[in-house]
């Protein structure tokens, strides 16, 4: 459990696309030359990710998804034209054109407005990585293959970040919960669906449901539209653990 919390990867929010054949089809936009020829030689070696295309802009990723349809868009969260936020563009404009395909912003920045507006349309498909953790090929491969299939990666360096700007509280709500719904919302931290938990602490499938909802009420997560709930009590496990 210690890595896959140490890199908060893999809370799964939407329905995952269908089995795919052959790897899965990136496409990449920095504006950064460096970065573009960086990631190409992390990706050269890897079967499971083929890089098909590279761009200096967001419009001119934008205008070459159809082509070269991908299903993971990486982009850099700051480029032209659209400035500081041009990440977050494409990302919205991605989910209004094309809702299957996943979005990874990379930043060099551990911003919590930057995080919350790319959730605000919705946490399925969606990662936030920053540029830190770029050498790492492993991390890297893995924040594509949860969000290509419909997950949610947020870097770890951001979890007391967003905690702060969007849920400050007195105490910690995790006091609220028994011993089972803390060792279900540990799994939850591993990116397991509610089948994979229930297989995992030998329940039903309709028991873990339930300690589910007991642990959204009790973290007082209603629907909310700015950050999915199951993505929101990961993240209040995640900063109790201190990574």
């Amino acid at each position: 459990m210690a890595t896959a919390l140490a890199h908060a990867r893999g809370t799964p929010t939407g329905t995952a696309p269908p089995d795919r054949d052959g790897p899965i089809r990136v496409v990449l936009a920095d504006d950064s030359y460096l970065i573009r020829e960086a990631l190409r030689e992390i990706f050269a070696p890897v079967d499971q990710v083929e890089l098909v295309a590279t761009f200096a802009d967001g419009d001119s990723l934008l205008a070459a998804v159809d082509t070269n349809a991908p299903d993971v868009i990486i982009t850099d969260i700051r480029m032209p034209p659209g400035g500081d936020d041009e990440g977050i563009r494409i990302a919205r404009e991605v989910r209004r054109t094309h809702p299957n395909v996943g979005v990874i912003v990379l930043s060099q920045y551990a911003d919590a407005g930057y995080a919350l507006s790319l959730l605000e349309d919705g946490a399925a498909g969606r990662g936030y990585v920053l540029k830190d953790r770029l050498h790492d090929r492993a991390e890297l491969i893995a924040a594509i293959e949860v969000v290509a299939r419909g997950g949610t990666t947020i870097d770890p360096g951001l979890v007391h970040e967003l905690l702060a700007a969007d849920r400050p509280r007195q105490r910690s709500p995790l006091d609220e919960l028994t011993p089972r719904e803390r060792e279900v919302l540990a799994e939850m931290a591993e990116g397991k669906s509610n089948a994979a938990i229930a297989e995992s602490l030998v329940l039903t499938k309709r028991a873990v449901e339930k300690h589910v909802g007991a642990i959204f009420q009790k973290l007082g997560l209603e629907d909310d539209e700015v950050v999915s709930r199951r993505v929101t009590a990961v993240l209040v496990y995640l900063a109790s653990v201190g990574v």
